[in-house]
């Protein structure tokens, strides 16, 4: 039977900041995309692509927090 892994946090401000930076440039890349081919999508795809970018600012803002956390959490 395995144990579970010991709760390793060192690297988790590492880990967000990744992630931080990996959505950023997603949704830099939907929106030159949409700027470069808005008149070539559909409304619909517009919408989906618009949706999926207000779905990243709100990862970037809970990535911030969770940052804020454990910065919290190290400094105890």
């Amino acid at each position: 039977m395995n144990k579970p892994k010991p709760d390793n946090r060192e690297d988790n401000v590492a880990h967000l900041q990744n992630s931080i930076q990996n959505t950023i440039r997603n949704y830099r890349e939907t929106e030159d995309y949409l700027s470069e081919h808005s008149d070539e999508i559909s409304s619909t795809e517009k919408n989906q692509l618009d949706d999926k970018n207000e779905r990243r600012l709100d990862s970037i803002r809970g990535f911030r927090e969770e940052v804020k956390d454990e910065a919290r959490n190290q400094n105890k």
